[in-house]
């Protein structure tokens, strides 16, 4: 990302929106930053959603720009600039906006720096760290986690024990793990230190736990693992528990948003 892109405030990007054509209602509600797609289909099943007056319960009834729309007794907000964070999670914090044991969540966190409203691309577990990706676009969210994105992620990974590079290249072919198949995974051995060891690992596509769970298949047990990259977007030097803003420029490059020529917004 260059230095000579301008900042947020300097451009507006909007995002990409058909609201004149019908769309499922979870997709409306989604897009408008208030919660992801499948938050969205819980609360329509919870009687919190209205449509033209009217409790709705079915997920795929579809709207338009038309319909009013309300979400527990608010209308929805429009949604106009779909914006990007990068933010370097830290070890011990869960990525969920609630839990009932009153853990610590990375949501807790935000909130002190800033009162905007993130959704999460994907996840990373509690004991994981490094590059999480955030929006305020539900839609947006549920696009970018999707296998079919094609999203290469890479993790730096401490393991313990003597690892031996070789024992590593069948990951390339795949691996069937307690009945779970895994795709294709790059991993390379970065250096043996003492009793542990750093590894590289990239896939595209991640299943919940997945690099855990393949090294302890291949008797490693993960002590540290960290996310260096997400697609195009990149940890680099952002320091532990701090958020960056994607510049539009960048958001508009590798995600191919366009400004569209004129935008019916939902009410």
């Amino acid at each position: 990302m260059k230095n000579s892109f301008k900042k947020n405030n300097e451009t507006s990007l909007k995002s990409e929106v058909t609201s004149s054509e019908p769309e499922r209602i979870a997709k409306a509600i989604a897009r408008s930053g208030l919660c992801s797609r499948r938050e969205a289909e819980r609360w329509i099943l919870d009687g919190k959603v209205k449509v033209n007056n009217k409790i709705l319960i079915e997920c795929g009834t579809k709207v338009t720009s038309g319909d009013i729309i309300e979400v527990n007794g608010q209308p929805l907000p429009n949604k106009t600039i779909t914006k990007l964070w990068l933010y370097h999670k830290q070890r011990g914090y869960l990525v969920t906006n609630n839990d009932p044991e009153g853990r610590l969540t990375i949501f807790d966190q935000l909130k002190k720096k800033t009162d905007n409203r993130f959704i999460s691309v994907g996840r990373l577990d509690m004991d994981s760290e490094g590059l999480l990706l955030l929006t305020n676009d539900g839609d947006l969210a549920r696009k970018l986690e999707l296998p079919s994105t094609g999203w290469l992620r890479k993790y730096r990974v401490r393991v313990h024990g003597y690892v031996i590079a070789k024992d590593l290249e069948p990951l390339k072919n795949g691996i069937t793990v307690d009945g779970i198949k895994y795709g294709r995974i790059d991993a390379s051995l970065d250096r043996q230190q003492g009793s542990n060891a750093w590894l590289t690992l990239s896939f595209r596509e991640g299943k919940n736990r997945e690099i855990r769970k393949v090294m302890n298949h291949l008797g490693y047990n993960v002590n540290r693992l960290i996310r260096i990259s997400f697609g195009p977007f990149n940890l680099r030097n952002l320091p532990s528990g701090e958020l960056e803003e994607v510049k539009q420029r960048v958001l508009n490059d590798q995600l191919g948003l366009t400004k569209p020529k004129k935008q019916n917004k939902i009410k």
